[in-house]
């Protein structure tokens, strides 16, 4: 009689995993509402320096907020829409580009010359290919010509008149470089050589501050982009160029980890190569994307006296927006689908810590 019953137990427990096997396959096949529902999300940033609440109006505190939303939600509805990741950066950073709140496009800081010289950068998850350009003051939007240097030309990094003249290939329209004179960045750039008249001293890094537009994308598909655009240091001299532009540094971006964005002080972020170790961290530590983000930033690197932030993505469209400043300008939006299978959404915009 046991051995019966012990044969008849084992029968019922090989049925039962058949049945289970078989549940789960056909899950699988037919897609349950969570699968049919891909999670998308962007995360986007305006610089990261010494940003106190005290020094900020409300009036310029909802102008700061209501950029970065409208940057963010535009991006969004890319992805919403079934765009791509690529698509989306490019919508958020332009908009962040036209606006003269932030350090890119018309709101680029001057250089020592009291000229503006532009970068960016852009790289695909997917495809690892990567565009970027530095020292531009002809382009409207450097984010575009970033992109066009990774689409339609056999190099990776373009600068100066070699990156204009590239630019006129593809019709480009040129405009005049006092389209991004500023009555603030020249009152900065003069507060600027005023106490370097008196150190003797450049750069002054605790008198600059710090200015970057970028975002981070997952779509549908599942893959990451990141995009960074720069007007660069107030008062730099000599052709210097920031972590904005270079690949690894102020921006990386591969679907077998993250996506990353970088504003900061760009010297500490090259030397350390900010963007990708924290995209090396996730894939080859199996670190998540905070914890990576984290030991980075407030690593090494902060050790060392480099400040800044980042904003990263994985490819579960988790995001981390970590800064070791005392503020950096961002803002999120991601797709959440519950545990009914029903897509929500989780958005966020903040400024100070």
């Amino acid at each position: 009689m046991y051995k019966n019953t012990t044969k008849n137990l084992q029968k019922l427990s090989l049925a039962l995993c058949l049945m289970t096997s078989h549940q789960l396959l056909f899950a699988y096949e037919t897609g349950s509402k969570e699968t049919d529902m891909p999670v998308y999300a962007i995360a986007i940033h305006g610089g990261a320096g010494t940003i106190l609440k005290k020094n900020l109006t409300e009036a310029q505190q909802l102008a700061y907020e209501s950029k970065l939303v409208e940057a963010r939600d535009a991006g969004f509805d890319v992805l919403n829409a079934g765009g791509s990741s690529q698509k989306a950066v490019i919508t958020a950073i332009n908009i962040l580009e036209d606006s003269p709140l932030f350090n890119a496009g018309v709101g680029s800081v001057y250089t020592y010359d009291q000229v503006h010289e532009l970068d960016a950068s852009v790289m695909d998850g997917k495809t690892k290919n990567a565009g970027a350009v530095s020292g531009v003051k002809k382009i409207k939007n450097p984010i575009n010509l970033a992109n066009d240097v990774m689409e339609n030309s056999v190099h990776v990094m373009l600068s100066g008149n070699g990156a204009e003249d590239f630019a006129s290939t593809l019709g480009y329209a040129f405009i005049n470089n006092s389209i991004f004179d500023t009555k603030r960045r020249l009152e900065s750039l003069n507060k600027a050589k005023d106490k370097m008249k008196v150190t003797k001293n450049w750069p002054l890094i605790d008198d600059f501050r710090f200015g970057t537009v970028g975002a981070v994308a997952l779509d549908k598909d599942g893959n990451l982009f990141a995009g960074t655009s720069t007007g660069g240091m107030t008062a730099k001299r000599w052709g210097r160029i920031g972590d904005a532009p270079i690949i690894g540094a102020g921006t990386y971006a591969d679907n077998n980890s993250c996506a990353v964005s970088a504003t900061g002080h760009g010297e500490f972020f090259i030397r350390y190569n900010v963007a990708a170790d924290i995209c090396a961290r996730v894939k080859y530590k199996n670190e998540t994307i905070e914890q990576a983000g984290r030991a980075v930033i407030f690593g090494e690197m902060f050790q060392a006296g480099g400040t800044g932030g980042v904003i990263i993505i994985d490819t579960k469209g988790n995001i981390s927006m970590p800064f070791n400043t005392a503020g950096m300008y961002r803002a999120s939006k991601s797709s959440i689908v519950n545990s009914s299978g029903n897509l929500n959404e989780s958005a966020t915009v903040a400024i100070f810590k």
